[in-house]
């Protein structure tokens, strides 16, 4: 063992055998990435092969639940509140941030920063390379090609910013009895009324779509690029809030935004993949609830800790090493006028208690997938139970509601 590995033993106990210290450290973080859109979440007429492909070699997370709307937060909870970049800082990491995203709250100096302007694109690109993604994608290889950073952080903004594919991508959904999909590269902003459209709704899902696509195709040539390491890296893809495709009456990026929206699944089931350098449980799902500060942890652990902190959240690393983590029982989640409460066997939502709040709506999981069918008339003492725990965010002690007892009934582990 290296002076470096005796030295982690002796001040942390709990740090990764040299033999499980990856090469480096691949972090893809994607905003507006809803987990009911991809195939390896069961949306199998989107096609995004890299993403089955690195599913294959890793983990697959099936319930990772955001706390929160606000991606800065979800963020934050990733890097453990900073601690990952500056615990692999201090083991000798060279650490690198790619994103295409201004106002991220990431300014750490221990990162080096490279910034690629997302632009809100009115036409389509006429090759992926012109793309937002795909100018962040090339500046992401350029850095992994240096060789000189071992914790690379990529992190797309631009789902959120204009879905620019070439029209190819969304030509690849259009059947020849559908009408066309919406032209141009703008993302659209509507509420879903009786009067709406079906077909127009269908065609914002192909022209999303024809954008994962191009996502999953740019991601390639970066996982080729991990893969060519001397040394074998870990690797983690995971979304930061979803992308309101007309699940619940709204479409695009202002509903359920910071101004608002109930935190339904279509906005906080998030897709996470996990990828261990050493290639252990490739080809696994997990099934048990997660959050990203979960994966902040998890993070955490992979690098060498030297007087490192951990981050906040519980450690998914035990599932390379037996299969074995401490389950979650629940995930509150926080909107700015809005809760909801996570089990593995429901997800209950409600508005902020006041003379016009509505009735909490109830959905049985995993079966309703997409929350469409309210059972809380019909499993009222569940709702009631769920409701009531939930009592402590808005008196502002959210830490309450997390601890409160629950029975096996509202868990679902029962």
């Amino acid at each position: 063992m290296s002076l470096m590995a005796d030295t982690q033993a002796s001040l942390d106990p709990s740090a990764p055998a040299a033999a499980e210290v990856p090469g480096g450290l691949l972090i893809v973080t994607v905003d507006r990435l809803p987990a009911w859109m991809l195939s390896a979440w069961g949306a199998t007429w989107v096609s995004t092969p890299t993403l089955d492909a690195l599913a294959a070699t890793g983990v697959v997370c099936d319930r990772v639940i955001a706390t929160s709307l606000d991606p800065r937060s979800t963020l934050a909870d990733l890097a453990g509140g900073g601690a990952v970049w500056r615990q692999a800082a201090a083991a000798g990491w060279r650490c690198a941030l790619v994103t295409d995203d201004p106002g991220l709250p990431v300014r750490e100096p221990e990162i080096d920063l490279f910034e690629v302007t997302a632009t809100p694109a009115t036409a389509t690109a006429l090759e992926d390379g012109a793309t937002n993604l795909g100018r962040l994608c090339g500046t992401l290889q350029q850095v992994l090609a240096t060789g000189a950073h071992r914790l690379v952080w990529c992190h797309a903004g631009s789902l959120g910013v204009a879905w620019d594919a070439p029209d190819s991508y969304r030509a690849a959904y259009i059947d020849p009895e559908d009408p066309p999909p919406p032209p141009g590269a703008r993302v659209p902003n509507f509420t879903v009324t009786s009067g709406t459209d079906p077909d127009l709704v269908v065609g914002v899902r192909q022209v999303f779509a024809g954008q994962l696509t191009l996502l999953d195709r740019l991601l390639a040539d970066v996982f080729a690029a991990v893969r060519s390491a001397a040394d074998p890296w870990a690797i983690l893809v995971v979304g930061l809030r979803g992308m309101p495709l007309g699940l619940h009456g709204a479409v695009g990026c202002d509903a359920g935004d910071l101004s608002g929206g109930l935190p339904y699944g279509e906005w906080v089931h998030l897709p996470a993949i996990l990828v261990d350098a050493a290639g252990r449980m490739a080809g696994q799902r997990y099934g048990g609830l997660v959050t990203p500060a979960d994966l902040g942890a998890t993070l955490g652990e992979l690098i060498p800790a030297i007087g490192g902190t951990r981050g906040a959240g519980r450690s998914l690393r035990g599932l390379f090493e037996n299969w074995s983590v401490p389950a979650r029982d629940r995930v509150i989640v926080r909107a700015p006028a809005a809760a909801a409460l996570v089990t593995m066997g429901w997800h209950l939502v409600t508005d902020n208690p006041g003379p016009d709040t509505a009735k909490p709506r109830l959905f049985v999981k995993p079966d309703d997938f997409f929350e469409l069918c309210d059972v809380a008339d019909r499993c009222s003492a569940v709702a009631e139970e769920l409701h009531a725990a939930l009592d402590p965010v808005w008196q502002g002690d959210e830490a309450a509601a997390w601890r409160a007892p629950l029975s096996a009934a509202a868990t679902g582990l029962g």
